[in-house]
């Protein structure tokens, strides 16, 4: 099964992920920011993988530290989960249209990090 652990102390957080690439769609857990809990459990949902979050942030400052310590740490597992990626094409993309938007992603797995959001 492909599938790995994380986790990330700092002073603004603590945080612990499971990643389970052949998972049925669960997630578990949360954050404290309800909008970003209900985009990680349609995350996982609609990818088919099983995501566990177990996470304190310093909220009371603001909900930045929590996201961006979150987003490195599943990144970090989906880099685990993968392991030598034989099998696995480079890259993907998808359309989704949700609600009154049309979505668009774009994955390259090739290990240089990057994020273009336009919205």
């Amino acid at each position: 099964m492909r599938m790995a652990e994380v986790s990330r102390r700092t002073f603004e957080t603590d945080i612990q992920v499971r990643f389970c690439l052949d998972g049925s769609g669960d997630f578990k857990g949360g954050t404290g920011i309800g909008f970003f809990d209900h985009m990680l459990e349609a995350f996982a949902r609609h990818g088919f993988f099983d995501l566990e979050v177990k996470c304190k942030g310093d909220l009371e400052v603001d909900g930045h530290h929590t996201v961006e310590d979150l987003g490195l740490c599943i990144g970090e597992a989906l880099d685990r989960a993968l392991g030598d990626r034989s099998g696995i094409a480079r890259f993907g993309e998808a359309y989704a249209p949700m609600d009154e938007a049309l979505a668009r992603a774009v994955v390259d797995i090739s290990g240089r990090p990057l994020l273009v959001w336009e919205v």
